[in-house]
């Protein structure tokens, strides 16, 4: 926006949304120049000046108190995950940054036994970039099959399930409504920002998809955040059609950063079947608990 910082941008994105009447002010003055609340609209519902909510806008201020914070996020009706992202862009704002290049992320020997243990339905596991570190054959086969099979298994090479979402027109066939997917990745990849806002490798993700989607843009400045916990999808794979699967994240306790993605589907359905099916084209029962390649 400009240059005022993640705060900042946040701040602005989150007022921009809000009209008068959706905080029970009547709009009697000349016509707006702006989209949504004026600052001083949100300074008087906040209970501050004027001036000093205009400074933390434009990140003149990094000391705003948590009961500032707190009338804050009142004032802009923040759920309970936009108050935790409010919170964790003011406490970075505070902060030296120290900018540090991280080591490629690994699969743990206890995460890799659980990725075989679920391997009856489609399963990946996800860094905190949401690169894929290692998915099962029906995991593989349901999101990209068109893809190797071991190219998590380099660092190098491992796909990026966001960057699939917006540059791999497979990607984008697959999900019927691709939008309300895109949507809620990029509310996900909101709350990894706000948590490692000094993360160079998760910083050239954002670049490139900047540089490279338009639709990316649009849904990223709307400052949106939102969890991938659980949701349901109906996609069109090439190869069985239609299925409709839930898509559940877990943690995983021995690596906090990383999540575990089940794919499930109603017992007894036509989704059920379509897996079957995909299970016998893809395989997977003649690979089921067969070990995968080590990473490096």
């Amino acid at each position: 926006m400009d240059g005022s910082g993640p705060l900042g941008d946040f701040l602005q994105a989150r007022r921009a949304l809000l009209r008068p009447e959706d905080v029970g002010l009547r709009d009697l003055g000349p016509r707006r120049r702006v989209a949504g609340l004026r600052r001083e609209e949100l300074a008087q519902l906040a209970g501050v000046s004027v001036s000093y909510y205009t400074r933390l806008e434009q990140g003149l201020s990094r000391g705003a108190s948590a009961e500032v914070l707190d009338a804050i996020a009142r004032a802009l009706l923040l759920d309970d995950h936009e108050r935790e992202h409010l919170n964790r862009l003011a406490a970075a704002a505070r902060r030296t940054p120290r900018v540090r290049r991280p080591r490629p992320e690994k699969l743990a020997d206890e995460t890799r036994d659980l990725l075989r243990a679920v391997d009856g339905v489609p399963a990946l596991v996800l860094g905190r970039r949401t690169d894929v570190l290692a998915w099962n054959t029906l995991g593989h086969a349901l999101l990209a099959g068109h893809l190797d099979f071991h190219s998590p298994d380099d660092p190098a090479r491992r796909p990026n399930i966001s960057r699939m979402l917006f540059l791999d027109p497979h990607c984008r066939e697959l999900y019927t409504d691709w939008k309300r997917k895109a949507r809620a990745v990029v509310g996900n990849l909101r709350i990894t920002v706000g948590r490692h806002p000094q993360d160079p490798l998760l910083a050239e993700l954002i670049g490139e998809l900047t540089m490279k989607s338009p639709e990316f843009v649009a849904l990223w400045g709307d400052h949106r955040v939102a969890p991938c916990d659980a949701a349901s999808y109906d996609l069109h794979h090439p190869v069985v059609g239609a299925v409709t699967v839930t898509q559940q994240t877990l943690s995983i306790a021995r690596s906090p950063e990383q999540v575990l993605i089940v794919c499930t589907t109603p017992a007894n359905s036509p989704s059920e079947e379509a897996l079957a099916l995909l299970r016998q084209a893809s395989g997977a029962p003649e690979n089921l608990g067969a070990p995968m390649r080590t990473l490096r």
